[in-house]
């Protein structure tokens, strides 16, 4: 049983481009494992089983991070991979991947005065403790209960 397959893939250009741009612009590629799935859910016209050798060629120079959970792949650019991409893309160093891009910071809802989150003018927080509707009267936890 002598396997007659090809040791590499050949892959165009424009698959490997298409594949790689995305990688950067994004900075993370998600990958189903199926590798006979004609086209990748992310990039039309780029076959997923390219996506995943062109994923595992950058996983082995250690350009991507690998995550396998629930039938699919997660790959994570790495800072060598960032600028391995970048001048493989022919891209100026100012352009960066949506991952390492800081989000614009929302305001965060204040609390109220004092910082709490309830108000100690209105009764502050419901002490369940303390109940006078005759539900657990009687103190005290699991146990052998009362003689």
């Amino acid at each position: 049983p002598t396997c007659h397959c090809p040791d590499t893939m050949i892959i165009s250009k424009k698959n490997r481009l298409t594949t790689y741009k995305f990688l950067f612009n994004e900075g993370v590629l998600v990958a189903k494992k199926d590798k006979t799935l004609a086209e990748h859910e992310s990039l039309p016209g780029v076959s997923n089983l390219q996506v995943l050798k062109l994923m595992q060629s950058l996983r082995s120079r250690e350009l991507v991070r690998e995550t396998f959970s629930w039938q699919y792949y997660y790959y994570y650019l790495t800072d060598e991979g960032i600028d391995y991409l970048r001048e493989y893309l022919a891209l100026p160093s100012t352009v960066a991947p949506e991952t390492t891009k800081k989000p614009a910071s929302t305001a965060r809802p204040t609390r109220g005065a004092g910082g709490d989150r309830f108000n100690k003018r209105e009764g502050g927080r419901p002490d369940f403790k303390r109940r006078d509707d005759g539900y657990r009267r009687d103190t005290g936890g699991f146990g052998r209960g009362r003689a």
